[in-house]
C-alpha cells in the first residue's frame, strides 16, 4: 500500500482514482499531478515504482495544501466567520444550512433528526 500525505491509498485502483482519497485532491488535481509527472492514465498504483511514488509525494508536499493543513485552514475560516458574528457565522454556530437553502421542510442532514412537538395534533379534514 502506498502512503502519500499520511493516507494509505488503495493499490489496486488507477492512480487518478487513488489520489482522490487524499483530502484536498479531487479529479482535476489528480489529472494535473499525473500530467506533471507523466504517469499514464491507465497505470495502477501497484504498478508504480518506488521512485514514482516518491515523486508524487514530493510534488503534493510542495505544490498542494492537503489533509491536516487544509482541514485546519477550513476550520479557521469557519471560526473566523463565527467570531465576526456575520450571518454565515451564525448559521454555522446554529448548525443550519449556510448557503440559503430551504429549512422549513428540508435540511435534515444539517439540522439532525426531527423532534416531535408535544401537544401538537395532526389536522384531519
Amino acid at each position: 500500500m502506498a502512503r502519500i500525505a499520511g493516507v494509505n491509498i488503495p493499490t489496486n485502483k488507477r492512480v487518478l482514482i487513488s489520489l482522490r482519497y487524499i483530502y484536498g485532491i479531487g479529479p482535476s488535481n489528480a489529472v494535473d499531478i499525473c500530467k506533471k509527472l507523466e504517469i499514464p492514465d491507465d497505470r495502477r498504483v501497484n504498478q508504480l515504482s518506488d521512485d514514482e511514488v516518491l515523486r508524487i509525494r514530493e510534488l503534493i508536499d510542495r505544490d498542494y495544501r492537503v489533509e491536516g493543513d487544509l482541514r485546519r485552514e477550513v476550520a479557521m475560516n469557519i471560526k473566523r466567520l463565527m467570531d465576526l458574528g456575520c450571518y454565515r457565522g451564525l448559521r454555522h454556530r446554529r448548525g443550519l444550512p449556510v448557503h440559503g437553502q430551504r429549512t422549513h421542510t428540508n435540511a435534515r442532514t444539517r439540522k439532525g433528526k426531527a423532534v416531535a412537538i408535544a401537544g401538537k395534533k395532526k389536522v384531519t379534514k
